[in-house]
């Protein structure tokens, strides 16, 4: 996390930089798990120390998140991945990186498909979700709300990050 300090209701640290800490997977079997308990640990030490406002609801979304975006590094690019959680304002993000230079795409629904339903679980759950090369490989980031009535925040599934218009297909 980013330095320790009081902190404002809005998760902006004393400095004005936003809570943030990030997390090496291995692309191993355990990344999963390693990563649901890093992110359930810095949401705690979030409200503990910083006095940040984190519901349950936020709290599950946001480890639902962390499960779905690496499962997907894994299962599509399997080798090294980082995970960066930051709180900035009233909303977590969850961003991942992987060497996988080829973006999401959220499939139809189809209620008879078993799996594959990962990206249109995360992007039915985030204020805002965005999928960008990086220079290596990718970058997918979703923003979770902390709280369960977040002023200001509408939810568009596959909106952009301001909330504008869904995402386009690659």
């Amino acid at each position: 996390m980013s330095e320790p300090g009081a902190r404002g209701g809005n998760g902006a640290a004393p400095a004005g930089r936003p809570l943030q800490t990030a997390v090496a997977l291995r692309g191993d079997g355990e990344d999963i798990a390693r990563a649901r308990h890093r992110a359930a640990d810095f949401l705690a030490r979030g409200r503990a120390e910083h006095g940040l406002e984190v519901s349950q609801r936020a709290l599950d979304l946001t480890q639902l998140v962390v499960s779905e975006l690496v499962t997907n590094a894994r299962k599509y690019a399997p080798g090294p991945m980082l995970m960066d959680l930051r709180i900035d304002g009233d909303v977590v993000e969850v961003t991942v990186w992987d060497s996988d230079p080829v973006l999401p795409m959220a499939r139809a629904a189809d209620v008879g498909q078993v799996g594959q339903h990962g990206l249109e679980i995360v992007m039915a759950v985030a204020e805002g979700f965005e999928a960008q090369r990086a220079p290596v490989g990718k970058r997918i980031t979703a923003r979770i709300a902390l709280t369960d009535s977040p002023a200001g925040h509408s939810r568009h599934p596959g909106a952009s990050p301001d909330g504008s218009a869904p995402l386009p297909s690659p």
